[in-house]
């Protein structure tokens, strides 16, 4: 026979409310964990390329739009698997390339579509778009920056090689 309490629960199994609050510290746990990977992520963009912390976002999701666009096959779900959560879901959100095919583009292209985006010259546009590079090298393993590299025209594998 079950012990019980007066009101005649069963003491011996967790009750649904425990286990909802285990499940909610877990949520809140996890979430925790994504913000701070995430800041660590914008923290780090924010030194390389001297930005402040909007800039730093802004700069983020605009070059690595632009990457997912030149990015060919699954190495778009790849690249972002390495990113902090919060990023990808910013990149989920990214207008310019969901349900459209991957298309080659150059570095010039690459430029003027992140100049236009964030709606500074062009020698801005590569200073940020280094400093992105700079920080998703930092983030993502080697194997994958060289699976990167691949999928990219020699002009633009220079502006993803070289360090701000």
């Amino acid at each position: 026979m079950a012990d019980t309490d007066p009101t005649g629960t069963n003491i011996n199994q967790p009750s649904q409310r425990t286990e909802d609050q285990g499940q909610s510290r877990r949520e809140q746990r996890s979430e925790t964990r994504r913000n701070q990977t995430y800041k660590a992520f914008l923290r780090n963009l924010m030194v390389i390329g001297s930005m402040n912390e909007e800039e730093a976002e802004r700069a983020a999701v605009s070059v690595l739009c632009v990457l997912e666009q030149r990015l060919f096959g699954e190495e778009v779900a790849h690249l972002e698997a390495q990113l902090p959560g919060k990023l990808q879901d910013l990149l989920i959100r990214c207008e310019r390339h969901v349900g459209k095919p991957a298309s080659k583009f150059g570095r010039n292209g690459f430029i003027q579509m992140v100049s236009e985006d964030l709606d500074v010259d062009s020698l801005e546009a590569e200073r940020k778009i280094r400093a992105v590079f700079t920080a998703v090298r930092d983030q993502v393993s080697e194997g994958e920056i060289e699976d990167v590299i691949g999928q990219l025209p020699h002009d633009l594998r220079d502006l993803w090689q070289r360090t701000i």
